[in-house]
């Protein structure tokens, strides 16, 4: 058995913490026994089999099934729908659920990491349906085969709307579960002890994720967590040994504590100890699809985007433009009715104008429906010091300026539905932050002006998360996460959560 330090790991500063004390003796990573395989209360047979690594198994095989009763189901009545024999529906039965379910294999739809969480689950969906569009137009034009055009129409769509239907029930109940301890990965947390527990209190709050951070791998094992009360399983030379004695399924390592080479030979170490490595990145809300491995002969470099490229712009305004006059007519006797209302109810116009501030600082004139007397600008001044608001956002929970219907149509954001003309115009976008007024960006600080970069949103992530009840410091980290990570499934993901937000609102006032 290899007693060595390992060479790599204690070569550089950033690493001087596997000379630190431990309580295991030290054992070489790139060694073909890092480890001491050895039973402990912690990782009996019953605790590995029901670790998530057994569980994703039996959640993959309920998707996979979920997958095929849609596309029979659809295929089936696709084909009696137009009118074939049940020779014809059984042949196009086996053709639907094969290539559809092969489809999103293709595209990645059943891999372990993308199921449960994130939204690259339902982006590997929506991609087997257009591989399944196209791969039947390419069949019909090169075959010459007769293809409905209400299978490539209509039943792909439909095919595809209700496999993310079922996904999102199936994501829900697994969410619930994890929520009440069931179906969670054994995890680790290693880095210094300020940042260590840091990350594992976030992960410990977001439960629905998936993790279950069972103790932390700190520099040296004497040392304490700050901000948590989980124990310090030992050292960072002691990772391997953890892992197995506890069970781990995820190593999640965080800051400089490991330099890129003794990551290296850690995950050398995990691979044997049959754990994952999760590195937490210095880089701060930078989400997966911006950063890339830039092909490299002699090294791996990896490159982040600056700026959403213009294809993705274009598809963003594309939606807008379509969706926005769909909205608009399908509201507007609503609107209609509000604005009569309105007027019934308070004197002055159905409609407020106001002066907003757009992309890159560009200001143009807001619409919405008059929710508050018509002397409300005035006596805000009179009232700013009773302020509920987040800091630089002024909100009164109990506004008097407010009307009794106006009160109403705050509550199911009712409204904001006259910025759908704003969206038309291309002053604003369904998504994004919301529009600040001049005086809330004069107090902007440095890094808040980022928000200005795209378009101010009709809804966006701060509508989904709390709206009024967040702090400044959680809106601003809201749309500073969504100016730099935006992308059209997100746009999509925020639509149908506000649609929920809107039927059971939360800090709307």
């Amino acid at each position: 058995m290899t007693l060595t330090a390992d060479r790599g790991e204690a070569s550089s500063a950033p690493n001087e913490d596997r000379r630190s004390p431990a309580h295991e003796p030290r054992r070489s990573w790139a060694s073909s026994q890092p480890f001491v395989a050895r039973p402990t209360p912690f990782n009996r047979p019953e605790i590995r089999e029901g670790r998530w690594t057994s569980a994703s198994r039996r959640y993959r095989a309920v998707v996979l099934c979920s997958d095929v009763v849609v596309a029979a189901a659809v295929g089936v009545g696709v084909t009696f729908a137009l009118g074939y024999a049940f020779s014809t529906v059984a042949l196009w039965l086996a053709g639907a659920v094969v290539s559809f379910v092969l489809a999103i294999a293709v595209a990645r739809g059943y891999e372990r990491r993308r199921l449960g969480v994130g939204v690259e689950e339902y982006q590997s969906v929506l991609m087997a349906g257009v591989l399944v569009a196209i791969g039947l137009v390419v069949v019909a034009f090169t075959f010459q085969v007769d293809i409905p055009r209400l299978g490539v129409f209509l039943g792909v769509p439909l095919a595809t709307a209700l496999a993310c239907a079922g996904r999102h029930a199936l994501r829900k109940r697994l969410h619930k579960r994890r929520v009440h301890g069931q179906d969670l990965q054994r995890t680790i947390v290693v880095g210094d002890p300020a940042t260590a527990s840091r990350v594992a209190m976030d992960l410990t709050e977001a439960a629905f994720e998936g993790y279950m951070v069972v103790g932390l791998c700190l520099a040296s094992a004497h040392d304490e967590a700050p901000l948590s009360d989980l124990p310090v399983l030992g050292a960072v030379a002691d990772i391997a040994q953890v892992v197995v004695d506890h069970a781990v399924e995820i190593v999640v390592v965080t800051g400089s504590i490991l330099s890129g080479d003794a990551l290296r030979r850690l995950s050398w170490a995990l691979d044997r100890a049959g754990a994952s490595l999760v590195v937490v990145p210095d880089l701060v809300d930078v989400s997966g699809p911006r950063i890339t491995v830039r092909p490299n002969t002699s090294l791996a470099l990896l490159e982040v985007e600056v700026a959403a490229p213009k294809q993705r712009l274009v598809a963003k305004n594309m939606v807008d433009k379509v969706l926005a006059p769909v909205l608009v007519l399908v509201s507007l006797p609503l609107i209609a009715m509000l604005a009569l209302l309105i007027r019934a109810t308070s004197p002055g116009p159905a409609f407020y104008r106001h002066e907003r501030i757009g992309i890159d600082g560009r200001p143009f004139t807001m619409w919405k429906l008059r929710t508050m007397y018509t002397d409300a600008d005035r006596r805000r001044t009179d009232l700013m010091s009773g302020s509920d608001g987040n800091g630089i956002l002024f909100k009164l929970r109990d506004d008097p300026r407010v009307t009794p219907v106006g009160r109403v149509l705050r509550r199911f954001s009712l409204d904001e539905l006259p910025q759908l003309w704003n969206v038309m115009r291309g002053d604003m976008a369904l998504v994004g932050p919301r529009p600040p007024l001049a005086s809330e960006v004069v107090m902007y600080e440095d890094e808040v002006h980022r928000r200005l970069r795209v378009k101010p949103g009709l809804t966006g992530l701060w509508q989904v998360s709390g709206r009024s009840d967040l702090t400044w410091e959680d809106t601003v980290r809201l749309d500073l996460r969504y100016a730099d990570n935006w992308s059209l499934v997100m746009d999509l993901s925020i639509l149908w959560k506000t649609l929920r937000a809107v039927v059971h609102p939360r800090g709307a006032y």
